[in-house]
């Protein structure tokens, strides 16, 4: 993941690219994020579904016992491989999806037709439609590959400034999830990257700026929407202002309510009023809010409640996944995805071990600890969110038209633009840009993995253009001495 990248003539500074700025000069004055404000819009309601729809909803509901009812709340993930690739993995998915019955998957990497296929196989042995969810945040061809679209990531929009660009991104990651039965994604990242020590949203986030990230954030959601994909922001109350991965470890908010207003919730509550459809709330103590001994997030009462109280969204709201060290240092699985439903969540993400997890739920309603209630309550939004993406109509998708609906021109030509756009001019104080061919320079890329190929298409364009680049990447566990001596 690339932090800064810097160019340095062999005497002097004289070219940084960075994707936390905006397009041009940064000295130049331009208009701020406050008198770009999000407009304020008639409010577009969730999981929007027609009076079919919603039939659909209440007659399935009505036909399922109880362990169905639990069982559609389970995403448990799978790769994109094909079942050459792996006939035991796809036997396994298969008997999840008829012994198990649950209610979607979350998928991995695979090419697009032979994840086209796999899906159509798992749908066809669905009683109940699957929903099918996946991480897209920097494009379809982030699942999708080799054949999707890869999209630069969220601060590449931020850079580039431009709500058009962000939207026709959405539309482009729509339109090829769509295409290979991806029903929702796990997007867009809503986060405000406001802690340098941050070590897990960086360039996922759309920047520093509250305003910045719910412009551009609503933008991609309306996207989506035009596409027909399903929008789920996260990482709610907000993993910006963190210096833990929450993969890892329990990551601490430390804001209060008031600056959680101002900063960490304008984001979510701008992409509600735009349609987003669900929330993804984070493994993250809110211990700004709930003292130092707060639960993460994902399990508590009190920070789910703040969502469908004054925030009044009525959304689906997922779990981060239940594998992540964030819960699994400090609970089971299954007491993990039972506080997460009494907490108010709708759909459990990856719970290791699943079945376990929906015999755990099953009995704990059974005792009278969950409220059958509540499980009609998740199972209800889960499948509402099913007739949102038209799966009452029919969820397996034409093969046949696959190859050609992903990587397609448009959607590479949408990619090229931003990543255009993105490329920012921080500083040149001894005016050296635009490098002329004879130019020696030192091209230095930060970057968290010395062996990744960062740096590198720049550094091809520079020898193409016949400037010499010595290329050096450095990163955080680069010894001061070096730094000192470039």
């Amino acid at each position: 993941m690339i932090s800064s990248l810097f160019l340095r003539p062999l005497w002097a500074l004289c070219f940084s690219v960075a994707a936390c700025g905006g397009p041009g000069r940064a000295e130049d004055s331009g208009p701020t994020d406050e008198s770009r404000a999000v407009p304020e819009v008639p409010a577009i309601p969730p999981l929007r579904t027609d009076s079919a729809g919603q039939a659909w909803v209440e007659q399935t509901l009505a036909a399922l016992t109880l362990r169905q009812r639990v069982a559609q709340l389970v995403f448990p993930w799978i790769s994109g491989r094909s079942e050459a690739a792996n006939p035991a993995e796809h036997r396994r998915m298969l008997e999840w999806v008829t012994r198990d019955q649950v209610g979607g998957l979350i998928v991995s990497t695979g090419t697009p037709t032979a994840l086209a296929a796999k899906l159509n196989a798992a749908q066809m042995r669905a009683g109940v439609p699957l929903l099918i969810v996946s991480d897209l945040e920097t494009g379809p061809g982030m699942r999708l590959n080799p054949g999707g679209t890869r999209i630069p990531p969220a601060m590449a929009f931020g850079a580039a400034g431009d709500t058009s660009l962000a939207r026709a991104a959405g539309r482009a990651t729509g339109e090829e999830a769509r295409a290979v039965g991806i029903h929702l994604t796990l997007g867009p990242v809503l986060d405000v990257n406001s802690n340098p020590a941050n070590p897990i949203i960086n360039v996922r986030s759309f920047g520093e700026s509250p305003q910045t990230v719910a412009r551009l954030g609503s933008a991609w959601v309306q996207g989506a929407a035009d596409a027909g994909l399903l929008t789920v922001g996260k990482h709610f109350p907000g993993h910006g202002d963190t210096h833990v991965d929450s993969h890892v470890g329990l990551a601490r908010v430390q804001g209060d309510s008031a600056r959680l207003a101002q900063v960490e919730l304008a984001p979510y509550r701008a992409a509600m009023r735009a349609g987003m459809d669900g929330v993804l709330v984070g493994h993250l103590a809110a211990v700004g809010i709930e003292g130092p001994d707060a639960p993460p997030a994902s399990l508590s009462p009190r920070m789910i409640g703040m969502l469908r109280g004054p925030m009044d969204f009525d959304g689906i709201v997922f779990t981060d996944a239940l594998n992540m060290g964030g819960v699994t240092r400090r609970y089971s699985v299954t007491e993990a995805s039972i506080l997460a439903l009494l907490a108010g969540a709708d759909a459990l993400l990856q719970p290791p071990g699943h079945p376990a997890v929906i015999d755990g739920i099953v009995a704990a309603v059974e005792s009278g600890r969950i409220p059958r209630a509540r499980i009609d309550q998740a199972a209800r939004r889960v499948l509402t969110a099913k007739a949102a993406a038209g799966l009452h109509r029919g969820a397996r998708v034409d093969a046949s038209a696959v190859a050609a609906a992903t990587g397609t021109q448009a959607h590479r030509d949408v990619a090229r633009r931003v990543a255009e756009r993105s490329l920012t001019l921080a500083r040149d104080r001894n005016g050296a840009v635009p490098l002329r061919a004879g130019a020696r320079v030192l091209h230095v890329t930060y970057t968290d993995n010395a062996r990744g190929s960062a740096g590198a298409v720049l550094q091809r364009e520079l020898a193409a253009g016949g400037v010499t680049a010595e290329h050096v990447r450095v990163g955080p566990s680069t010894p001061a001495a070096t730094f000192a001596s470039l």
